[in-house]
């Protein structure tokens, strides 16, 4: 089959929403620009600072860039979040206290949150008696006749919606149903709506805060940091719920006040005015992903046609073999260890065997193309990122030929 002419045709066919993501990428850019001038950002916020991390005008000032590019009063920026889950769960125990309950709107958290909420005897809410309720979706949507009948006979703490799909199969929250969603719970609850925002920041033109999320919390080796941040994460939204989670990630009574970076902050400044330009190429790619594979006969989640809430797609191959040779090419076309043999293993947080494709600059970054699965049925495999559309565009080639082959 030629599939240089299959992609020929899907980006004809597609040509008004290739357009259309460009026009996006144009709206944050100019936001993103606006911050940085509006901040007066400089050279010197790029220096390293150590110890204490007293007076540190870097990680200050980059708290209040990402704080003024997405709308709120407050952000905590900083590269000692290990990871998006370490993100949300310090977020979490910042804002809930034992005795606190936390809905979650939109279904089960993703398998590793999962653990950090439910685990047994790992430090998790449940273990400091904080208790969490789950409204499962309904055909991939928030169930809000169940959402207001445990909103009018429980009284929660905070309302919690997560926005990627994690390992299920539905496209992510826009932020219309995000705005929706909101309002509908704001009718029966005053409570703060935390918002996970994982690979979903520059999306669209706003973001959830602008819709009216009290908070929002994320990874920097995701969306934000542009391919370029090599660890971290944030947390952006009322002042009093970010002074509470920087009180969990130092210490009690200093907060923001300390922590330091023995090494330059350049890449995370750099990488958020890249952002908005790197997430279009991520989102044109998983468009053509979308509607390659779907042309050759494939359940893709959101289909081509339909508006992805976030970077990822979801690829449904019905068959163990196929998925992973899929994989597996994916890790074969990228720009680091391309020669390695991904093998489904037992990954820290997941409940299943996991496959993961990941040949990246900066290690789990999954704005960078990469592609992963839990080892189960459909055996569908979720594929975000791609720093350039023509990397994925070429590297979806590979994956077709190579997939054929096998």
């Amino acid at each position: 089959m030629n599939y240089s002419e299959l992609i020929k045709q899907a980006e004809t066919q597609y040509a008004e929403k290739f357009c259309e993501i460009d026009d996006i990428a144009l709206f944050n850019q100019k936001k993103v620009l606006d911050a940085f001038i509006d901040c007066r950002v400089s050279a010197r916020h790029f220096m390293p600072s150590t110890g204490y991390g007293y007076g540190d005008d870097g990680r200050d000032k980059l708290s209040e860039l990402f704080a003024k590019t997405f709308g709120t009063e407050s952000a905590l920026v900083s590269p000692h979040f290990a990871s998006g889950t370490h993100t949300i769960s310090v977020a979490l125990f910042g804002v809930l206290k034992p005795g606190d309950k936390m809905l979650v709107l939109t279904g089960t958290p993703y398998d590793t949150l999962y653990k950090a909420i439910f685990g047994k005897d790992v430090g998790s809410l449940a273990d400091y008696n904080i208790s969490v309720d789950c409204v499962p979706l309904e055909n991939g949507l928030p169930n809000c006749n169940a959402i207001e009948k445990k909103l009018k006979n429980e009284n929660y703490r905070a309302l919690y919606i997560q926005r990627s799909p994690g390992y299920e199969r539905r496209k992510g929250f826009s932020i219309e149903d995000i705005r929706r969603l909101i309002s509908f719970a704001g009718k029966f609850s005053d409570s703060p709506i935390l918002i996970d925002n994982c690979y979903g920041e520059f999306v669209e033109k706003l973001e959830p805060a602008e819709v009216g999320a009290n908070l929002i919390m994320g990874s920097l080796i995701k969306n934000p940091g542009g391919a370029l941040a090599p660890t971290g994460g944030y947390v952006a939204g009322d002042k009093s719920l970010v002074d509470k989670i920087a009180m969990r990630l130092t210490a009690p009574g200093v907060g923001s006040e300390i922590g330091s970076y023995e090494h330059s902050y350049r890449n995370f400044y750099q990488g958020l005015f890249v952002a908005p330009h790197v997430v279009a190429q991520a989102r044109k790619g998983g468009l053509l992903i979308a509607a390659v594979m779907e042309k050759l006969g494939y359940k893709v989640f959101p289909s081509a046609e339909d508006d992805a809430g976030d970077i990822v797609r979801v690829v449904d191959f019905d068959d163990k073999n196929k998925m992973i040779s899929f994989c597996r090419a994916v890790q074969a076309s990228s720009p680091i260890d391309g020669f390695a043999l991904p093998e489904p293993w037992d990954m820290p947080g997941y409940e299943d065997k996991v496959i993961m494709a990941a040949g990246t600059f900066v290690q789990g970054s999954s704005i960078e193309l990469s592609a992963d699965a839990p080892v189960r049925p459909p055996y569908s495999l979720y594929i975000q990122g791609g720093i350039t559309y023509e990397h994925t565009k070429i590297a979806l080639t590979r994956c077709l030929e190579s997939f054929e082959i096998r």
